[in-house]
């Protein structure tokens, strides 16, 4: 691979990171409107299908964020908060819905699968009766790897057993994990079902009723969702209809070059969430306090030098860049975490305690509501493995590369914290902002760098599916409750 690939990659990437801090930088504590995100659609528009690289791949990822911004400028001047975080569950239906014009095939494979569903009732009521009492303790439902609780994890078992075409398995996997075919988690309807006083027999009917609904008629089972979930902000149903007419020309395009189906209907959903949900009101009002914003700007400052780092040192793989970026932000946020006295352990501990209080005290929980907080809790198990001292750890760095943590310290607001607090016992300033941004850790993560970079990877292998994630995640919870068992990454479809 070109040296050139991993500076264009890397290029991008972080210029769709500093393209939303910038923004929420400037805006925080005002008013959020749509055209506030117009720097991260320019961002964006600045990708190009560099050397080897599919340009059908890129478009997708291009003419989603246009087609995404165009419409809500047209239907909305702001989302609520409330409305913000489904935002990039609007694409994934009607991707699929222009698919299943495009390949009869395609349709008929679904059919199966949605028969399927109904066929593996023992299955999808086991796993709903878990989900609803936390039996797998923390999980993210819409986790895009194969953790068990999750969506993923149910549909690739269902998958495994029936006579379809590998390839039209593996999209009907990816659309529901990075892709994002619509809102729904498995479990939530049988959960709402359970807590309204049905029985459990009626409970998992419900719920498989919901999921071939899903699969079904997408846009018609997204609509629904919002609709019960009492959206107000823009009509979701136009929403849907206009970018689905938007999108045909490119997936069309991507269909004929031989994109895999499984990167259709993944590369347009997770590129649009800076739009609306990471620039949005509850960012905006977020990022008010100081120490909260200077997190985010300090990680992004250590992910952009260690990455330029790598560069300068020659990168193996475009997935080493990949692991260097998100790998630099989480051992950043370790970092941050222990300058206050706090190990992972002791966080990873606290937040699945408190989700066993959680579950009892709630029942009735969002089927997310726990999502960010698991992909924190990952986040610093990943980062603390990484500045742990070798042999235990990976002495600072990753694939390699040393990850630049003078950057945190450089960070005037993050060396200070006594300017925040009481002065003489500022010890849990920079922790009280990370348990925030424990909800919140989208740019920390960062949604839209891996996003850009997932982008480039699959436009350089557009025929093999880039989701699911087929990988062990070594999440943070198992070092609390061994469910590893469980997990099916090592029997993907």
């Amino acid at each position: 691979m070109s040296s050139a690939i991993y500076a264009k990659m890397i290029s991008e990437a972080l210029t769709a990171q500093r393209a939303d801090l910038n923004v929420i930088k400037a805006k925080r504590g005002g008013k959020f409107k749509i055209s506030d995100a117009k720097p991260y659609v320019d961002a964006v528009n600045g990708m190009t299908a560099g050397e080897g690289q599919s340009p059908e791949v890129i478009r997708l990822h291009v003419d989603s964020v246009n087609a995404h911004y165009q419409i809500f400028d047209k239907l909305t001047e702001t989302v609520t908060p409330e409305d913000d975080p489904f935002v990039e569950h609007y694409q994934t239906p009607a991707i699929m819905e222009i698919l299943y014009e495009l390949d009869p095939a395609f349709r008929g494979a679904v059919d199966q699968f949605i028969k399927a569903l109904a066929d593996n009732e023992s299955l999808v009521g086991k796993e709903s009766i878990r989900r609803y009492g936390g039996f797998y303790g923390p999980t993210a439902v819409v986790d895009f790897a194969f953790v068990p609780g999750s969506t993923s994890n149910v549909v690739n078992t269902i998958l495994q057993g029936l006579s379809i075409d590998k390839k039209y398995k593996q999209a009907i996997l990816s659309s529901k994990s990075w892709g994002m075919n619509t809102s729904y988690g498995i479990g939530a309807a049988f959960a709402g079902a359970i807590e309204e006083g049905k029985t459990a027999d009626q409970a998992v009917k419900e719920e498989i009723k919901m999921l071939q609904l899903v699969y079904d008629k997408p846009i018609e089972a997204q609509t629904k969702l919002m609709t019960d979930h009492g959206h107000t902000s823009f009509d979701v149903k136009k929403y849907m209809d206009m970018y689905k007419e938007r999108m045909r020309s490119a997936v069309k395009a991507a269909v004929d070059a031989g994109v895999h189906y499984g990167n259709i209907v993944t590369v347009p959903a997770y590129c649009v969430g800076d739009v609306a949900h990471h620039i949005a009101q509850s960012m905006f009002n977020m990022a008010k306090d100081d120490v909260t914003m200077a997190i985010m700007e300090a990680t992004t400052d250590v992910m952009e030098q260690t990455l330029k780092a790598g560069l300068d040192q020659g990168y193996k793989s475009v997935y080493d860049v990949l692991s260097v970026a998100t790998g630099s932000t989480a051992a950043a946020v370790a970092y941050i975490l222990e300058k206050d006295g706090f190990t992972v352990p002791m966080v990873v501990d606290l937040l699945s305690k408190r989700y066993t209080n959680y579950v009892c005290k709630y029942p009735n929980r969002g089927p997310a509501a726990e999502l960010h907080n698991v992909d924190f809790m990952d986040m610093i198990w990943r980062g603390a493995q990484i500045i742990d001292n070798a042999p235990k750890g990976a002495g600072g760095k990753i694939k390699g590369v040393k990850v630049q943590l003078g950057a945190v310290d450089a960070n005037e607001v993050i060396s200070n914290p006594q300017r925040y607090t009481y002065p003489a016992c500022a010890i849990t300033v920079r922790f009280s902002s990370l348990m925030r941004l424990a909800d919140f850790p989208c740019l920390l993560t960062s949604e839209p760098v891996t996003a850009t970079l997932m982008t480039n990877i699959i436009a350089l292998d557009p025929k093999s599916p880039g989701s699911p994630a087929r990988v062990c995640k070594n999440c943070a919870v198992t070092g609390l409750i061994k469910r590893c068992d469980y997990c099916n990454w090592n029997s993907a479809v």
